[in-house]
């Protein structure tokens, strides 16, 4: 009979020994169960009519689970998007309890058996070349304030980074020279290196310039204050600057991910290879890449354009645009 006492040091070590030590996650997605675990508890103790302190193991039985995901749906109106997710965290605490509480192995098996839900894949806006460029344009040019969020808007649309990795850049992963690049820490403790624009290169050291005193190797490139922004830091000035680029017709708000979603829709049209582009944004499959082609219709358009058989009033065809963009091809030859 597992005991009450087991349950909290069973989730300490599943948070410090596995997530963090083990499996070497980073803080956003140690979060993200924290927020799954803290949910669950709440709700096996008020199934219980106990309080949280008072739970042990066996109080984590297969109906409670299943309750807890309906719980989820029913209660919260989580998406079925976010019950996946919820329950991938659950997955993870079963198969960990497996390994170390054999007592519980049926109810672990039972846990790993609940299967996702069907849902239908999040939709994916971004924004035109020419919104990007009146976005930029509209922002504001005097103070420091203002060089450092023209910089951070910027340096999202050109890498296409996330905006964890943006947080966590730091001055050394910063090359300023004749090639600038940037190295960014994604998903799955792995590095890439994108290549920067040398405008955006240029506001990059020109913020850097503008600090006090000049920056140590391990100081935040983005930061308020002296601390580094954080990812609601950094949402909330894109927010900020970015809300009259809403679009109400179809629910785009201008957000970090925006921006991501952005570069990668305005390389495929600009005919960057798609496997380019996974590695360039970091993505491990490349079936998350290849999403962008299914929204990209002006690429579609060109594609038509390009296949269409000549004519008798067809006359000469203007060049595809990935040989019109000399600068784009320069650019790639440099990494």
């Amino acid at each position: 009979m597992t005991g009450q006492g087991q349950l909290g040091p069973l989730m300490h070590s599943f948070f410090v020994d596995h997530l963090i030590t083990v499996k070497g996650l980073r803080p956003a997605s140690v979060g993200s169960y924290r927020d799954t675990m803290r949910l669950l508890l709440r709700y096996v103790a008020d199934d219980k009519g106990t309080k949280i302190t008072k739970l042990g193991l066996d109080d984590l039985t297969f109906e409670r689970m299943v309750g807890f995901l309906r719980y989820l749906e029913q209660d919260r109106h989580n998406h079925a998007r976010t019950r996946n997710q919820r329950l991938a965290a659950l997955h993870t605490l079963f198969d960990y309890i497996a390994s170390r509480e054999p007592e519980m192995l049926a109810v672990c098996q039972r846990v790993a058996a609940i299967p996702v839900k069907r849902a239908a894949p999040a939709g994916t806006s971004f924004l035109e070349r020419d919104e990007v460029e009146a976005l930029l344009r509209a922002m504001p040019r005097e103070g420091r304030l203002a060089l450092r969020d023209r910089t951070l808007l910027l340096f999202l649309y050109n890498t296409g980074a996330r905006v964890q990795e943006v947080a966590d850049l730091r001055v050394e992963h910063v090359q300023l020279g004749k090639h600038p690049l940037v190295r960014l820490h994604g998903k799955g403790d792995k590095w890439r290196t994108c290549p920067l624009w040398h405008q955006t290169a240029e506001m990059v050291g020109e913020l850097l310039d503008s600090f006090d005193s000049p920056p140590a190797p391990n100081a935040p490139v983005f930061s308020a204050q002296g601390r580094a922004l954080t990812r609601s830091g950094i949402y909330k000035i894109v927010r900020r600057h970015g809300a009259d680029f809403d679009d109400p017709r179809t629910k785009r708000k201008v957000s970090p991910h925006l921006f991501r979603h952005s570069a990668a829709v305005h390389m495929l049209e600009a005919g960057v290879e798609v496997n380019v582009i996974r590695g360039w944004l970091g993505h491990a499959d490349l079936t998350t890449t290849n999403r962008y082609a299914e929204i990209n219709t002006r690429a579609k358009v060109e594609a038509l354009r390009a296949t269409e058989p000549p004519g008798p009033s067809a006359g000469s065809r203007g060049r595809p645009v990935w040989r019109s963009d000399e600068s784009l091809l320069d650019w790639l030859a440099s990494l």
